[in-house]
């Protein structure tokens, strides 16, 4: 064997003749009858140098020897020799006697070495080494292999007698075209792996790692290992817990290394060769692979889709392991892929440099990586080179013990998380899921190993590749992506828009976030997003080929600097093509899903999401989460975070979950916004003003809400405001970024040129127009406007925690308990209604309970004169009773401070300080006046001192209040109590038509509140100056006024005057109900002047001149005149006369 350079030529013989004679190929009886001749005849000596006697055991092979030299030199049977009679007769038919080559392979290929006697086994391969010394066998495969030999260079040139020339066609096996010479050298081949020994020049340069790694001893008096070809098994075994860097692994030497590579490699096409693994898995092939015929490795792949099924024995299981180890070192250990991938290796530069051991070329890694690369450039690789990629990409996938990377690397994360899950890919997945954090931390190097084996197996192309992945996510797929071809790249995209939907099931999403997770922070192991932006990449982002990286522009970073380019304006240049930014649009939806997804947001806010948001486990909360504390963020989380924010508002489709939830809305009121958006952020404001919809649900209402609280943060957040007023705020409100600070800061500057008379509005006049959209989409809900909810956060709590957030809800409850707040909120609620009042528009409440009527009467007012559009149409029949009441509450605001009814401030400008400045001195900034300016201008009203236009207005207030009492704060302030008492019935009635006055006026002797009974006082003293304010006089007697006063002005008490003058006419007749309301008043004013007595002479002549005595007490008066001049002129001075002299004094 010292001899021996290569693969010994009649061994390789010798197996042919043995399966030949068993199963006879068809066209070759000849050769196999000049084979079974030629072994029969061959010359049996013993060799010397390979058997050294010693101990019991070399004692039998003595005797084996002696026999070998007694035997006869032609026509010697193996059956015999008295050592494998017993054997012979026990396991083999009596047919195959005579045939020694049927004999060997009947001993040989038994399932347990131990069923045949140590002597025979040692004669057996004494003779099978005898036969490799026999020239004769060579002459048969110049004979069969004629032409092979001609057409393979090296082969041609070996010299011929020593064996080297089956050497050779055995290492060029994948070469031979010629039927017969492929299927002799092939079953040739068997022999040589049923004994290391027997292997050419293996045993001199694995001898030292043999006997270190305890693999048996080289010499047969130790251990005759035979049949299993258990010593080559255990040196693989070692080659790999070297590679995986165990603890106690050996260092093979590279020339074992090669060697055992070799025998790996050679033993490729058929798994009879492999004999450890043909002993170890001869029952599972015979389970699962029954059907399938020998050779070009397809038992090897039968089985190992096998290896995972229950079935499987775990010897065998362990076997295949160990074989597909040594195929992810080599790939030329797995005969299929080497050949199908054969050209395709050499035209796109994969081959591997075949001097060095275990090359890095060589590995399945390198192999997978380059041809990937070639598919993803668009170059054309086979499709059976394809399959066969597909097929060593998904075993990498389904066993993470193939590759050594995962286990050096990962493995306390297997022993702490994962141990127990090696099936089916679902240790992979663990190991996924501890890198995303779901599990505790994960070393950087094992995060880094998983990272490139998902390169390696590229999943992202095929979801299939990921078993664990396919079997969780198989009925989804059925139901949610079955218009999509399977093995389809989309199929993934699909299964991410259906995250966290109906359809989706538990273990698919928990398999899809864990692959993702690596797919996202590698932009290339997205095949549609690499076929669509590799050029856009290259030119923009420097790129390099697809398993190529670059230190100054990492994988994760590609993205980045994509979706930077993504939305550039025109103007900006470098932007992306259309197809790439449609799929950098995709990602980004996706990676909305889970901050996760997002590589950048991950690393930047690791320590913010651990600080703020560590209970925050449900879907999307995450990101929710930081941009609700995005003041408190770290600064480089902040501007992640804001400007994921500011993509979202530009595009808010990006926010999958948000659109999931509002899909009634959308489809009901949005389909078209939504199928025309193109970054315009139009369905963002859509939502907004449909948000109170019944289609509305809450999930959605919450959502849109939160992102408009988000947007209050940052002006640049609201991508239409943004877009709008950027120059504006650049201009007119720099350094300022909260959104409410920049509307506050640009309606300042709208309403400032606007009471200045500007030429030129210095705002925009489209940032105008949005700025109108912004402030009425604040009004909805005080959380938009955060000054007003801090200071009122408390007052919230206390009078309106059960009132919902949202259509201004909670701002109505505040107003409606204004009395009870506290101050600063007080402050701040009247500011709002200050407001409000001047620009109705943001009057939300008003603007939705009223919103038809607007439409039905106030087509054609402007905003600001809308309430009081509303207000002249209010008691019409087509009035909607839900916005009348709303007008009667805002009417009810306005009469509490005459600051809050800017048209009566307006009018009675110089009134209000002439005749009611008592009030103001009195009067602190910030509080409300409580209606007392209104009523000092009603009494003054009374006296007819008012300017015109003020008269006017509050002639307005009067016929108001006179209708429904809580118009008239004063009287709601003093007679709340009385009217409880004295007129229930009255203030309960759902229509207010001035009952309620009148039940007082009528029981004014009953009243016993003297701030009540002044009020009440006030009240008559205000209809003596306008029939207008006694609503129920001014019915009782409206045909009257018609026909007795229909040339007679209203106002200044004139058609009262001219109703008591014909009631006290006897030539006129009044209505009944208008006579009797008509003494009624004389009677109150009577009452009223005996308790409330002329306070100047205004009073006094009001009093006299709606007395029903007037023409008496006037006649008394001229008569009291006429008599006092009469004296005097006929009695002459009662003064002395002084004399002009004294005067001249």
């Amino acid at each position: 064997m010292a001899d021996c350079l290569r693969v010994p030529l009649l061994l390789l013989l010798w197996i042919f003749c043995i399966l030949s004679s068993l199963h006879p190929i068809r066209g070759q009886n000849n050769v196999i009858a000049k084979l079974a001749v030629n072994a029969d005849n061959a010359p049996n000596h013993p060799v010397g140098n390979p058997v050294i006697p010693g101990g019991a055991a070399a004692e039998g092979s003595l005797v084996a020897g002696a026999s070998l030299q007694r035997r006869r030199s032609t026509g010697w049977k193996l059956s015999e020799e008295a050592v494998c009679r017993d054997d012979l007769s026990r396991l083999c038919p009596k047919h195959s006697w005579s045939n020694n080559l049927a004999v060997l392979e009947c001993l040989q290929d038994r399932k347990e070495e131990t069923e045949i006697a140590a002597e025979c086994n040692h004669l057996l391969w004494n003779y099978k080494l005898n036969l490799t010394t026999d020239p004769k066998f060579e002459s048969v495969a110049v004979e069969v292999c004629k032409t092979t030999i001609s057409e393979i260079k090296e082969c041609a040139a070996e010299e011929l007698g020593k064996g080297y020339l089956v050497s050779c066609l055995v290492d060029h096996r994948a070469n031979i075209s010629d039927y017969q010479c492929n299927q002799y050298i092939t079953k040739m081949t068997t022999i040589v792996f049923s004994d290391y020994r027997l292997i050419c020049g293996f045993m001199d340069k694995c001898r030292e790692d043999i006997n270190t790694l305890r693999c048996g001893s080289i010499s047969t008096g130790e251990k005759d290992v035979h049949s299993q070809g258990e010593v080559i098994a255990c040196l693989e075994k070692g080659l790999v817990r070297e590679a995986e860097e165990q603890l106690g692994a050996h260092p093979i030497k590279d020339e074992c290394k090669k060697s055992i590579m070799r025998v790996a490699e050679l033993s490729s096409d058929d798994f009879h060769l492999d004999r450890y693994l043909y002993f170890s898995c001869r029952e599972d092939r015979e389970r699962f692979c029954e059907k399938t015929l020998a050779g070009e490795g397809r038992v090897y792949k039968c089985l190992f889709n096998h290896k995972f099924e229950d079935a499987m024995t775990e010897r065998c299981r362990e076997a295949l392991t160990t074989r597909q180890k040594l195929i992810a070192q080599d790939y030329k250990v797995s005969y299929s892929l080497a050949k199908a991938c054969k050209s395709d290796l050499r035209k796109y530069h994969c081959s591997a440099d075949s001097n060095m051991p275990r090359a890095r070329e060589a590995r399945l890694s390198y192999l997978l990586l380059c041809l990937e690369s070639a598919v993803h450039r668009g170059r054309v690789v086979s499709g059976e080179c394809q399959g066969e990629m597909m097929d060593y990409r998904r075993m990498l996938m389904e066993d993470f013990s193939l590759s050594p990377e995962i286990v050096l690397q990962c493995r306390s994360e297997i022993e702490g998380h994962c141990s127990g899950l090696h099936r089916k890919g679902r240790t992979l997945h663990c190991l996924m899921r501890v890198g995303r954090g779901d599990m505790g931390s994960i070393d950087p190097n094992c995060q880094r190993a998983l990272q490139t084996l998902i390169q390696e197996a590229d999943p992202g192309a095929d979801y299939r590749i990921d078993r664990a992945l396919n079997e969780a996510c198989d009925s989804v797929i059925q139901t949610a992506c079955k218009h999509i071809r399977s093995g389809d790249p989309m199929i993934l995209s699909c299964l991410m828009e259906h995250l966290y939907t109906e359809k989706m099931v538990e273990d698919c999403e928990h398999r899809l976030l864990e692959l993702q997770y690596f797919i996202a922070r590698d932009w290339k192991l997205d095949p549609i997003l690499y076929k669509k932006c590799q050029g856009d990449a290259a030119r923009l982002c420097h790129t390099h080929g697809w398993n190529e990286t670059s230190e100054m522009m990492p994988p994760g970073a590609i993205f980045s600097c994509l979706y930077r380019h993504a939305y550039r304006s025109v103007e900006q240049g470098r932007r992306l093509s259309r197809d790439c930014k449609v799929e950098v649009q995709r990602i980004l939806h996706q990676r909305a899903l889970d901050v996760k997804l997002d590589p950048e947001l991950q690393r930047r806010c690791m320590t913010d999401l651990g600080k703020w948001c560590s209970e925050k486990t449900e879907a999307g909360q995450e990101l929710e989460c930081l941009q609700d504390h995005l003041e408190d963020l770290v600064s480089d989380c902040r501007d992640v975070v804001g400007n994921l924010t500011e993509l979202e508002s530009e595009d808010i489709q990006m926010e999958a979950l948000l659109m999931q939830a509002c899909e009634p809305v959308v489809q009901t009121y949005c389909h078209e916004v939504a199928d025309n958006q193109i970054n315009s952020g139009d369905l963002m404001e859509c939502l907004v003003q449909n948000k109170h919809q019944k289609e509305m649900n809450e999930k959605c209402s919450v959502g849109v809400t939160h992102f408009q609280l988000i947007q209050i943060k940052d002006f640049r957040f609201s991508y239409k405001f943004k877009t709008a007023c950027k120059e504006d705020v650049l201009k007119l409100c720099p350094n300022i970024k909260k959104k409410v600070d920049v509307v506050i800061c640009l309606s300042t500057t709208v309403r400032n040129d606007t009471l200045q008379d500007a030429k030129e509005q210095r705002v925009s006049i489209k940032c105008r127009k949005q700025l109108r959209v912004e402030e009425v989409e604040m009004s909805e809900d005080i959380r938009l406007e955060p000054e007003l909810y801090d200071s009122c956060k408390q007052d919230i709590n206390r009078l309106c925690q059960n009132v919902a957030f949202g259509n201004a809800q909670v701002i109505e409850c505040l107003k409606e308990n204004k009395r009870q707040l506290t101050q600063r909120c007080h402050q701040r609620i009247f500011k709002l209604q200050e407001v409000e009042m001047v620009d109705p528009e943001l009057d939300y409440q008003l603007m939705r309970v009223c919103k038809h009527m607007i439409r039905r009467f106030c087509s054609e007012s402007e905003g600001k004169n809308v309430l009081q559009c509303l207000k002249q149409n209010k008691n019409s029949e087509l009035m909607d009773p839900k916005c009348k009441q709303m007008i009667t509450k805002r009417q009810i605001t306005q009469n509490t401070d005459y600051r809050l009814n800017p048209v009566l401030r307006k009018a009675c400008k110089a009134d209000i300080p002439k005749f009611c400045q008592p009030i103001l001195n009195k009067a602190t900034a910030d509080s409300e006046l409580e209606g007392q300016v209104i009523a000092c201008l009603k009494l003054k009203y009374a006296d007819q001192r008012l300017s015109p236009d003020c008269e006017a207005q509050i002639q307005v207030v009067l016929q108001e209040s006179a209708l429904d009492y809580r118009l008239d704060p004063q009287l709601q302030i003093h007679c709340t109590q009385e009217i409880s008492r004295l007129c229930p019935e009255e203030a309960a009635a759902q229509e207010q038509t001035g009952q309620v006055e009148e039940c007082l006026k009528v029981n004014l002797l009953k009243v016993k509140q003297e701030g009540c009974k002044k009020e009440v006082l006030n009240m008559l003293k205000e209809s003596k100056a306008d029939i207008f304010v006694d609503p129920v006089l001014h019915t009782a007697c409206a045909l009257d006024i018609k026909h007795q006063c229909a040339a007679i002005p209203p106002g200044r008490g004139r058609q009262m005057s001219c109703l008591m003058e014909a009631l006290q006419d006897k030539r006129v007749r009044l209505q009944p109900e208008c006579k009797k309301r008509l003494q009624d008043r004389i009677d109150m004013w009577s009452y009223a002047a005996k308790v409330a007595p002329a306070e100047g002479f205004s009073d006094l002549a009001m009093q006299v001149m709606t007395s029903p005595s007037k023409n008496y007490i006037l006649t008394v008066i001229g008569a009291g005149v006429a008599l006092l001049f009469m004296v005097g002129l006929l009695c002459g001075r009662f003064t002395k006369r002084v004399t002009q002299e004294l005067k001249d004094r």
